[in-house]
């Protein structure tokens, strides 16, 4: 998203969260997706995730086992920094 300054869950193929996990390997029977742009630390990412109903309800959902999260950075995008956590269970 940051290379190509582009922010949505759905890739610019079409491709879903879902459909990147299975791509990359992942075998869970659930996939979640939160993302984020802009903030500059990982606590206004996760402040804002708490505050909007839909990623809230990704983080307390107990049935999701295992997360990833990462970030990357392009000083030309709009937003220059990007944030992605996957939660998942087999």
């Amino acid at each position: 998203m940051a290379n190509n300054n582009y922010f949505d869950h759905k890739d610019r193929d079409g491709r879903t969260p879902g459909d990147r996990a299975e791509l990359a390997g992942y075998s869970g029977q659930l996939v979640g997706e939160n993302i984020a742009a802009g903030q500059d630390t990982v606590r206004k990412v996760v402040d804002g995730w708490l505050a909007s109903p839909g990623h809230c309800a990704n983080l307390m959902n107990p049935q999701y086992k295992e997360l990833g999260a990462a970030y990357a950075t392009d000083p030309k995008s709009s937003a220059g920094i990007y944030w992605t956590a996957m939660l998942g269970a087999q």
